[in-house]
């Protein structure tokens, strides 16, 4: 009497166990007396095969039990740190019995459901509920590094598994669990709001960034790896994910909110195991690329007068004060990212410099390829701008490929379907766009790539097109959309800069191209004169409300100002196409010819009349040259393009006004990661991973109650 409590029975030794059995055992569990680590409960509950399946209501109920029990029982920590003794035996022999695989498994998987309710229901800032802090006199913790957290000592665990064990037939299912269990651990940040404070905690993401730098090494590798090699899960394999007869057990996917009885569904992602090959090889990889991006995203916000973390954990001065201006601690998953180095090719180790701590080394251009494939997946094109934004070595081998087609077709497939892609997604295409843009090599390369044909472009047939010619018409086409449906200035100030950065470059713009970048000011032009017009009429003055007029014209003024300066950047494109490029671009002097009228009502415009005067010396002179013509019968096409050409070889470029080129530049907010960390958790849950919707004070979310089960909300 008084001891310990006893283990529930499962039946003979290696007897299967019964269903009532596994019922004691997760009733256990859940309930309300603490079990001591050291018992040979938690060996028992973790071999359990997991067969059972329980209606939703009633997984609910042992939540919420598990939930308020853990207070006293502490069973959450115990079995976190039984999953890292099991991930620390499986990394301790070469050969691992399918038994620790099941434990394993089975830890990360019972853990990650009891985890999530917990994270999704918790009433405090500090996750209090979670109740990490165990007795360290307690038997069987004689060895728990005194030093550590739970919950760094869990991380070290799972990431130290996750890089440095590989892929295998026998570790698929593991890794793919404790992937899953890495992705609640960190949906703390759900809770919290979208700008980082000093005061937020996020225990487990938090003890991520305070590993080793051979750990963190390792793990962001791996999930490239992992992203590039697209491992396979073997979907006859005998294992724990599967019950005896070969049907889905504990672990199966519910991909039907209608479905009726499921083994604790109160999980991560909603899906089932896919028959076909595309859907068994994927999740992995998407897994490993959702992990990647919440943690190279991730920062840590304190004050300025918060101190270093000492023993593994961040803490802060008494006299903190909130007004205090939050600074970041250096993410090292993203300093590994950024510092990535071809496996081929390390620069840096030839110009001799020493490397600070350990470096990934990986195949770029497998990288490369594998972004090409990919990037229709909203995950890789934040993967893809994470690289040429951070990783100097990784943007230049993507600059001196031949092949830039394997990227910017996929790139400008999407842009040119931007009705059904997110405003996220078209920000992030446009910039990954104007940061190469940044480079002249670039510029010139994309205008010597033939492409035989555009099969997605359905406006017209365009075969032998250049790809500097379809950036262009796909980037005006942007810019029509947007003028029409988002009207966003940011997005259009975007186009126009990757534009101008091209302009310099352009090399035998195709006659289509050069149309479309005339009719671009045409119709902007037309926008300016509608608004200038509508800034004039004398019923703004009739309105009663003087304060409403006034509001009324200081928004038309800014409209009119914004369009006065996308006007002029679209003449400087124009104009440095003619000043440095006009020889190798009759098309575009065509396309000026053609519609000179569109420039006539901004001659005298203040801060147009330089710019036009260049376009007006080009005017006059091939306007001359086609008067001095002798042409018998009327001027066709071909006739004008035959004199244009001619007169591109005499054309010197005498009375040409040189300005400065406009170069653009990508710059990072002052606050990425307020932008950064929403957007990586919205990919994570538009794959699948559900959580509570009242619960994320992160970004709005829209709540839909049809089809969602009693006791569950689905974002």
């Amino acid at each position: 009497m008084g001891a310990a409590p006893s283990t529930p029975r499962l039946g003979a030794a290696g007897a299967p166990p019964s269903p009532s059995a596994a019922e004691q055992m997760f009733a256990a569990l859940v309930g309300e007396k603490a079990y001591p680590i050291s018992s040979e409960f938690w060996k028992q509950l973790l071999e359990l095969p997991l067969t059972l399946q329980w209606p939703r209501d009633r997984v609910l109920q042992a939540c919420h039990a598990f939930a308020e029990n853990n207070y006293q029982t502490k069973h959450l920590a115990k079995i976190l740190i039984h999953l890292v003794w099991c991930l620390q035996e499986c990394t301790s022999t070469t050969s691992v019995s399918s038994v620790v695989y099941r434990r394993a498994i089975n830890a990360a998987y019972i853990s990650s459901i009891f985890l999530k309710f917990i994270i999704e229901n918790t009433k405090t800032d500090s996750w209090q509920e979670l109740c990490l802090d165990i007795d360290r006199s307690e038997k069987g913790l004689e060895n728990f590094p005194a030093e550590n957290s739970v919950e760094y000592f869990l991380m070290r665990g799972v990431l130290d598994y996750i890089g440095s064990v590989d892929v295998s037939p026998e570790s698929c299912y593991l890794h793919h669990e404790l992937l899953n269990l890495m992705l609640v651990l960190m949906s703390t940040q759900l809770c919290s709001g979208p700008s980082p404070e000093p005061k937020d905690v996020h225990p487990f993401i938090d003890a991520a960034m305070l590993q080793d730098t051979s750990i963190v090494a390792s793990v962001v590798q791996k999930l490239l790896l992992n992203f590039v090699t697209r491992p396979k899960i073997p979907l006859n394999a005998s294992h724990p994910v599967f019950s005896d007869d070969g049907r889905p057990g504990v672990l199966q996917r519910v991909g039907s909110a209608a479905a009726n009885f499921v083994l604790l569904p109160y999980y991560t992602f909603n899906y089932l195991v896919s028959s076909t090959p595309e859907g068994a090889t994927s999740q992995l990889a998407d897994n490993s690329l959702l992990v990647l991006l919440i943690m190279i995203h991730y920062r840590k916000c304190i004050s300025t007068n918060e101190s270093i973390p000492i023993n593994n954990v961040y803490t802060m001065d008494s006299n903190t004060n909130d007004k205090d201006a939050p600074v970041f601690h250096d993410n090292p998953y993203c300093k590994a990212l950024n510092s990535a180095k071809d496996i081929q090719y390390d620069r840096a180790d030839v110009e001799g410099n020493a490397q600070d701590g350990p470096v990934i080394r990986l195949s770029f251009a497998s990288l490369f390829d594998a972004l090409g494939r990919c990037l229709n997946d909203e995950s890789s094109v934040l993967l893809l701008y994470s690289l040429v934004h951070g990783n100097c070595d990784f943007q230049e081998y993507v600059l001196v490929r031949t092949d830039l087609d394997t990227l910017l077709m996929p790139i400008l497939e999407m842009l040119y379907n931007a009705s059904r892609k997110t405003s996220n997604q078209i920000y992030m295409l446009l910039i990954i766009l104007l940061i190469l843009s940044q480079d002249s090599t670039f510029n010139a390369s994309v205008h010597k790539l033939v492409l035989p044909a555009i099969p997605w472009y359905h406006e017209r047939l365009m075969h032998q097109t250049s790809l500097g010619s379809l950036m262009v018409v796909i980037l005006i086409q942007t810019i029509k959309y947007n003028l029409s449906k988002l009207r966003d200035v940011y997005l259009h100030t975007n186009c126009l800069a990757i534009l101008a950065n091209m302009a310099p470059h352009v090399h035998r713009l195709s006659a289509y191209a050069s149309q479309r970048l005339v009719s671009l000011f045409d119709m902007l032009s037309r926008k300016y004169a509608k608004l200038a017009e509508l800034k004039n009429d004398k019923s703004l003055k009739v309105i009663s409300d003087q304060m409403e007029a006034d509001n009324i014209a200081d928004d038309m003024s800014t409209e009119l100002h914004i369009y006065t300066d996308f006007l002029r950047i679209v003449l400087e494109i124009i104009n440095a196409i003619l000043t440095y490029a006009l020889p190798r671009n009759p098309e575009v002097v065509y396309a000026v010819l053609h519609r000179q009228e569109v420039f006539e009502p901004f001659k005298n415009h203040p801060r147009f009349n330089e710019l036009l005067e260049n376009i007006y010396t080009v005017l006059d002179f091939f306007n001359s040259r086609m008067d001095m013509q002798q042409l018998d019968g009327e001027w066709s096409v071909d006739k004008v393009l035959e004199v244009i050409n001619k007169t591109c070889r005499s054309w010197r470029g005498e009375g040409m006004k040189m300005f400065t080129q406009l170069r653009f530049t990508y710059e990072q907010e002052s606050h990425p990661e307020e932008f950064f960390i929403p957007y990586a958790w919205r990919l994570v849950l538009s794959r699948g991973f559900s959580f509570n919707p009242s619960a994320i004070n992160l970004f709005p979310v829209e709540v839909h109650l049809e089809d969602a089960p009693a006791g569950e909300q689905k974002v």
